[in-house]
């Protein structure tokens, strides 16, 4: 399988650089996967998991926004947010779903419909992390 440069950079480190197989990432507009030749996209990605497959091995990572460029040169991801799901304090990250629950109540209309957009895809990460314990 051919292989492609794929760059994934948060404003806290660059969390991942070298050549894969594959990467599938969750967008705004669905889920996709990157292959080498992929035609160049932008696309804004969600909170969710990304899934970098290199060598027949994956490695999963918690995106909590961003964007994502295929180019000639490969794939960037620039995220908010990235941590392997090795790394990831599921306590912290369950207090704050927790949180985010409690403002609900606080915010009206489009604000409330946003927040309740995110709270939606935070649960949706935490249920696939779940998921994936149990495998």
């Amino acid at each position: 399988m051919a292989t492609f440069q794929f760059d994934l950079v948060s404003p806290e480190k660059l969390a991942f650089s070298g050549q894969v197989d594959q990467v599938d990432i969750p967008g705004v507009e669905g889920d996709f996967g990157v292959l080498a030749g992929h035609a160049p996209v932008v696309a804004v990605i969600r909170p969710g998991l990304l899934t970098i497959t290199a060598g027949g091995n994956q490695q999963k990572i918690v995106v909590l926004g961003g964007l994502a460029e295929v180019s000639d040169k490969g794939l960037t991801v620039l995220a908010d947010v990235a941590t392997s799901v090795a790394e990831l304090d599921t306590a912290q990250f369950a207090q704050t779903i927790s949180s985010m629950e409690s403002s609900l109540a606080g915010k009206q209309g489009s604000e409330l419909d946003r927040a309740i957009e995110r709270l939606d895809h935070y649960k949706s990460i935490q249920h696939q992390l779940n998921a994936t314990a149990m495998h």
